[in-house]
């Protein structure tokens, strides 16, 4: 085999090697897949809305944006995956303790309409964030 058809194989098995990885990403990934998906989960016309602290692999938010009304609670339940998560919103909206702690459960009611970002603090490099749209 001459070096340059070598390198032509090498190249080919790398391709598949990274297209058959390709479909595992979501799994891979903290983050990824239906734990972390940033499509909206729309729970308007909800009194109260539960977001899991610790779903998935343990890093992630579930669901990671939530679409409510004006005056909807949002509940976040440690599901004791993880380790240590918080949760503290970008502007200072809301912010809970650290704790490591399955069910422990922090809550915040929101009386205005907007985006609010959100992040567990210690992890969040590796993409445990959240959003909660509030509309009208």
């Amino acid at each position: 085999m001459t070096d340059h058809s070598r390198r032509e194989a090498l190249a080919a098995t790398g391709a598949f090697a990274v297209t058959g990885l390709a479909g595992c990403v979501d799994a891979l990934v903290p983050g990824g897949g239906e734990e972390g998906s940033s499509e909206p989960v729309d729970r308007t016309g909800e009194e109260r809305v539960t977001v899991a602290v610790g779903a998935g692999s343990g890093f992630a938010f579930a669901p990671a944006t939530v679409v409510v009304d004006v005056g909807t609670e949002v509940r976040w339940e440690w599901t004791g995956a993880g380790g240590v998560h918080n949760v503290i919103d970008r502007g200072g909206a809301f912010e809970s303790g650290l704790t490591a702690e399955a069910g422990h459960v922090f809550a915040h009611t929101f009386a205005e309409p907007g985006r609010f970002e959100y992040v567990c603090t210690p992890h969040q490099t590796r993409g445990m964030v959240g959003t909660v749209d509030v509309v009208e």
